[in-house]
């Protein structure tokens, strides 16, 4: 018997109030003002294509000072909790595969790529695709809608913008294909793949000081 083709799913990563004004954690870049819309309309078209949306949320320890499961700020965005989806995950750790049934049910369904949207680029959304390209599964990241904070401590200083694109170039090298929403939503329509660079040409191209079209 011939199986299916390995196919989509959207993963829409912690969209909770903590990242919007309010919450602790602010998003500054991309604001939440573009990032938000980006998401709903890959959930709206993932939907209306036929590809599965897996919504995950992070709910912390008791007592941690965010994420609470019963506090307001722990809960998802209401634009997200009101638009259905095929598979409801709540996780402790960064990656959305860490005490999860996610592995299991991409094996039940025979899902081939993971398409990653939501918050934060360079944590929760990083940790997962660092695991599922190394579980063997290609990966795209819709960077308009994710979004970064601004960090400094010990190690030292870096805004949100900066870290959004540093690790835009560096899922884009090795593992993830980095897109837009617009470029994402087409791809699904057209059942078209989205393809990565590699580590390779983008070490030359970055000695060489070539600018690359973004995405």
């Amino acid at each position: 018997m011939k199986s299916t083709p390995p196919r989509r799913a959207l993963v829409v990563i912690d969209v909770q109030n903590e990242y919007f004004p309010g919450g602790s954690l602010p998003i500054e870049y991309p604001p939440v003002e573009q990032t938000l819309p980006n998401i709903t309309r890959a959930m709206d078209a993932a939907r209306a294509a036929g590809v599965p949306v897996v919504v995950v949320r992070h709910h912390a320890p008791p007592g941690a000072p965010l994420f609470q499961a019963d506090a307001p700020q722990g809960q998802l965005h209401a634009e997200i909790g009101r638009r259905p989806h095929d598979h409801l995950i709540t996780k402790t750790l960064p990656s959305a595969y860490t005490g999860t049934d996610l592995a299991d049910w991409i094996e039940r369904h025979r899902i081939g790529t993971l398409s990653l949207a939501g918050y934060m680029t360079h944590n929760c959304l990083a940790a997962t695709a660092f695991e599922a390209m190394h579980r063997g599964l290609q990966v795209e990241f819709l960077a308009d809608a994710s979004g970064a904070l601004p960090y400094a401590n010990a190690a030292g200083r870096a805004n949100a913008e900066e870290i959004h694109r540093v690790f835009s170039v560096v899922f884009h090298s090795n593992f993830a294909a980095v897109t837009t929403t617009g470029a994402w939503i087409a791809a699904i329509q057209a059942g078209q793949g989205l393809a990565k660079d590699n580590v390779l040409l983008s070490s030359r191209r970055g000695r060489a000081g070539e600018t690359v079209p973004s995405p």
